[in-house]
């Protein structure tokens, strides 16, 4: 029987990969609504039905360990006695993993007292000897002894489960110098780290290698062991009965007694109902469609899905007339959907209660609809910002949002946001949304219409409702809902910005660039490519000698602040010049997204991302408008391209002063640090007259610095070795300075402590506004997990809070001009900084609008304390 005519039998550690699975995949990215953990089984489930489609198996079983104690831990009971903890997130993986393979009719194979590596083990002799051809698919090594010419071992690799080595005979050879039967000798001689299996010290695998080589077996070396010369040779000696209990133990059972035969495992039918229920509940919808492709039952799956689903109404065709009447008709919160294209609008679909409808975009449309958009009337969207842009464009304003399910998913799953209302469906309904195959060019299945995704949109935004506490349904709708309105109206206006500034600037970092880049040859000698990490390691690590920084994959880092470092502890004329270097190529790349995203009309339109982040903040992007340096001579440079448009009369910036400490003092009640800020002294110097217990006078520039870095590091939880390393003193003195910074604030203290408590017990931290923040991995048993997200909790309600205020000025100074008439406009919303355009004759009014706005967003213990700044551009408007 040739090869390809014999059948196939595909074994596969389950424990073993689900586990590498679980520390390739982010913890955070795969939750279920209710907190359950499954990137284990996500990776493993992905790797296993790409590995089937490519190895098309005919026999199949997953094998799994019962527990970490078996025959061997009897027989040695340190093996495996090293290994820590499983991660409280892992737990509760495996049976799920065993009920996903059970849906797939997939053989899971366990047995008391031995390992999962030795029903593999059994399953690959049985199948060989069967005339099967064997794939042996786990991360233990200790498989490598099962390769034969009918069994290859699948091996993945460093970075998880996505790549498979293929180890047949020649593979085993070329890797490892010995034959596959051989290879438990080396690892009896080396030693096995992960096993608790100590070897022969100072032995490694080359000499373990020449070893066999030489004498041709294990049991021949260990018979010759006394012509061994040398520290290696007294170390085999010494350490012989390590070496047989090594071997023994390493040995795989073959002949392990199974509740099945190999043709019991071949591959059945799936249970299409039994896949997506369980799939469903690990809310796993990418997923579901590749096993129905895999298993040929897509036509099963689609009919218990729709089966599970409500049927969406067929949207009626309207008229602008018959769409006028039905907005008359119609009672409760009405859905919306405009469908965009070219940033106008195509179509419009809106659903109440059980109906749906449908018009195409016209100007007899625009005419009907205008005055419901623009009316009080409550409007249900999804993702509505794009949409009320493209109505701004033909001329409607929206007003009346009272929902966007993309927002609200956001506000409830900070960490991990539904991008889509596809994705919203999936969560909150447990439903399918009809969606075309966009691979296709005439889809075979039609999506949604516009009056259908309305519908969806309606019910989505009660079942989150549902699921709201009061206080972040009222940041959906008294901060978010207004604040996205606003910044549809900002980015549609943009902000001028010269092409000519942003060019000669471009240029001069391009003329710099090239300049240290020459001078950087000249030191080492030769020319290198200083974009390159490996040639920089050579010429960092290998010529110049210098201490090695922290160890990578790819060798020793050369990222810019490891760099940076070492710079300060072995300085050298190159790593200065390539510092410098990266410098001016890093603030070329940031100029020239700028200048190329300039439209004919000379203004520059960003896109804010306002679910982005997770504690509220604003970001942007194409172009990111976030990462222009700050305070620096070329920050300033690049802010003076941003200009005051055409029409208008000057810019106008508002920031607030040390938010984040006067949140800080309002939300800790400390009165050293309330009493500094309604003394209108300067805080640091206030702070640092306390700390130092000197005059305010006497403070110098050096202690501002220190408890400046002091305060600020606080809220971002900042240790002392943290505080030694920002200001280069020494672990002691930062810790004195820590403690001295405590005894005279102690509220400070006392409310860090207690705000990280009461979300250990609630899970998640609070806003003053009542934004919440979930933080399961407070109750992390993982040492890492548990302390970055008590660094994280320590910010999240002051940052969070400050996302908050500053929005909450933001809409309100929109919504002043707005009522006053105004021409001026908010342009940008960047850090803690507003930036607006101000017409002719306007600024008194804009001014004051903008100072009282942003002094009375929030009811603090302590002022608001807001600065202004007026200029042709950004950077002469600075203040």
């Amino acid at each position: 029987m040739t090869d390809s005519a014999k059948p196939t039998l595909l074994v596969v550690d389950g424990h073993s990969l689900a586990y590498r699975a679980f520390f390739a995949l982010p913890v955070d990215n795969f939750t279920t609504k209710d907190g359950q953990h499954t990137n284990g089984i996500y990776g493993f489930l992905a790797m296993l039905i790409n590995l089937i489609k490519a190895e098309k198996p005919t026999h199949l079983a997953v094998a799994f360990d019962t527990s970490r104690q078996s025959f061997r831990t009897r027989e040695y009971s340190e093996y495996k006695a090293n290994r820590s903890e499983t991660p409280s997130e892992f737990k509760g993986q495996i049976p799920l993993l065993q009920d996903c393979l059970a849906a797939m009719s997939i053989e899971v194979l366990s047995q008391e007292d031995i390992e999962a590596d030795d029903i593999l083990a059994t399953l690959a002799t049985q199948g060989a000897e069967q005339g099967y051809t064997v794939l042996v698919c786990s991360g233990d090594r200790d498989t490598i002894q099962l390769v034969n010419d009918d069994v290859t071992l699948l091996y993945p690799n460093v970075q998880g489960v996505s790549q498979l080595k293929r180890y047949d005979r020649e593979a085993v050879i070329e890797r490892y110098g010995v034959t596959p039967e051989q290879y438990p000798d080396i690892a009896a001689l080396v030693g096995e780290t992960s096993d608790n299996l100590p070897g022969v010290p100072k032995v490694g695998e080359k000499t373990a290698v020449k070893w066999l080589t030489q004498f041709g077996s294990l049991d021949a070396l260990i018979e010759g062991a006394d012509s061994i010369k040398g520290v290696v040779g007294g170390n085999l000696r010494d350490h012989i009965d390590d070496v047989r209990r090594n071997r023994q133990l390493n040995r795989l059972l073959r002949d392990v007694e199974l509740p099945v035969a190999i043709s019991d495992l071949e591959v059945k039918p799936m249970d299409a109902q039994a896949v997506r229920d369980i799939f469903a509940r690990l809310e796993f919808k990418t997923l579901i469609p590749r096993v129905a492709e895999l298993a040929g039952i897509e036509q099963q799956m689609a009919a218990v899905t729709s089966a599970a689903a409500v049927t969406a109404p067929v949207a009626a065709e309207l008229s602008a007339d018959q769409l006028t009447e039905w907005l008359e008709r119609a009672e409760g919160d009405i859905g919306v959907t405009i469908t965009v294209a070219g940033g106008t609008p195509q179509r419009v679909g809106l659903a109440a209660g059980d109906t749906a409808v449908e018009v195409s975009w016209t100007p007899e449309t625009a005419a009907s609809l205008g005055p419901w958009l623009a009316s009080d009337a409550q409007k249900i969207f999804s993702d509505a910002k794009p949409q009320i842009k493209a109505l701004a464009r033909s001329g409607i304003r929206t007003r009346g949002l009272g929902f966007d399910t993309v927002v609200a998913g956001w506000l409830l799953r900070p960490s991990f946001p539904d991008k889509t209302l596809a994705d919203l469906v999936d969560r909150y309904l447990d439903e399918r949304l009809p969606e075309a195959d966009p691979t296709q060019l005439v889809p075979e299945t039609e999506g949604a219409t516009p009056g259908q995704l309305s519908w969806y949109a309606l019910r989505v935004a009660e079942a989150q409702r549902a699921e709201m506490a009061p206080s972040v349904e009222r940041v959906l709708t008294e901060i978010e809902l207004p604040t996205l309105t606003t910044l549809a109206d900002m980015e549609l206006a943009g902000v001028a910005v010269s092409h000519d500034t942003l060019s000669t600037f471009s240029r001069e970092l391009g003329e710099r660039a090239d300049a240290i880049a020459r001078e950087a040859y000249a030191t080492i000698g030769r020319e290198v490519n200083l974009g390159s990490p490996k040639q920089l390691q050579e010429v960092l690590f290998d010529e110049l000698e210098l201490p090695k920084t922290r160890k990578t994959k790819t060798g020793y880092s050369t990222d810019a602040a490891v760099l940076a470092d070492l710079q300060e502890t072995n300085p050298h004329p190159f790593l200065n010049q390539l510092l410098q270097h990266r410098e001016a190529t890093k603030l070329r790349q940031i100029i020239e997204s700028l200048d190329a995203a300039i439209a004919a009309d000379g203004r520059i339109r960003t896109t804010y991302v306002q679910t982005g982040s997770q504690t509220g903040r604003l970001s942007s992007t194409d172009p990111n408008l976030q990462n222009i340096p700050i305070r620096t001579e070329e920050s300033r440079r690049i802010r003076s391209a941003f200009e005051v448009g055409s029409g208008y009369e000057t810019l106008l910036t508002a920031d607030y002063s040390q938010i984040e400490m006067r949140i800080m003092a309002h939300l800790s009640e400390d009165p050293g640090l309330v009493e500094a800020f309604n003394s209108g002294e300067d805080l640091h110097r206030f702070v640092g007259a306390r700390v130092f217990g000197v005059d305010p006078s006497d403070v110098t520039s050096q202690m501002r610095t220190k408890v400046k870095a002091m305060s600020y590091g606080l809220v971002y939880g900042l240790s002392a070795f943290g505080l030694s390393k920002q200001l280069r003193i020494e672990q002691s003195e930062a810790k004195q300075l820590m403690m001295e910074y405590f005894a005279r604030f102690g509220a400070v203290r006392d409310y860090l402590r207690s705000s990280v408590e009461q979300a250990r017990i609630d899970g998640y931290t609070e806003t003053i506004f009542g934004r919440r923040r979930p933080f399961p991995d407070l109750a992390s048993p993982n040492r890492v997990l548990r302390e970055n997200a008590e660094r994280a909790a320590l910010n999240a309600p002051i940052q969070g809070s400050a996302a908050d205020i500053m929005k909450i000025a933001l809409f309100h100074i929109h919504d002043d001009f707005t009522a006053a008439g105004l021409q001026s406009r908010v342009l940008l919303q960047i850090h803690d900084e507003l930036v607006v355009e101000v017409a002719a004759g306007e600024w008194d009014a804009a001014e004051r609008i903008v100072r009282e706005r942003m002094g009375d967003a929030a009811e603090l213990s302590v002022p608001l304390d807001v600065q202004i700044g007026r200029g042709a551009n950004w950077n002469d408007a600075g203040h």
